[in-house]
């Protein structure tokens, strides 16, 4: 999915609003076009480093035929950062996941991702995200 005219850091937040609804709406290929093919994703909660995309989405497959895919009310990415140097963009965030709805509780993941423009699109070439404690905030 490509956004234009809207600023390289604007088309970035778009994309990133984007991916999120995709994956509260179960749209696993909108998901996917926001990354890179091969994508490096370091998340606390999956297994190691997840190298390519390939390797993703084996993960992904193991875990959504266990019936393990999570179910979630909101998937919100906030408080977002982004920077862009030519063909390459850097976005920092605050995802809150929450899966009663906007009084759950929610869980909070502090997210760096790394873009590059790719034929006009900006495609996540990293993605790191670390797990907070239940109540969002930091430790020293």
């Amino acid at each position: 999915m490509t956004f234009v005219d809207a600023g390289p850091a604007a088309a970035i937040a778009a994309g990133i609003d984007d991916m999120y609804a995709a994956f509260l709406a179960g749209d696993r290929r909108r998901f996917d076009a926001h990354l890179h093919p091969e994508v490096t994703t370091w998340e606390t909660h999956l297994p190691g480093p997840l190298r390519t995309r390939a390797q993703l989405d084996a993960y992904r497959d193991e875990r959504d035929a266990a019936g393990r895919r999570p179910q979630l009310a909101v998937l919100d990415a906030r408080d977002k950062r982004i920077d862009v140097w030519g063909e390459v963009g850097l976005a920092r965030y605050l995802l809150v996941a929450q899966d009663g709805g906007p009084d759950s509780p929610g869980q909070f993941t502090r997210v760096t991702d790394v873009f590059r423009r790719v034929d006009g699109a900006w495609l996540i070439v990293h993605h790191h995200a670390e797990l907070l404690p239940p109540d969002g905030r930091e430790t020293p």
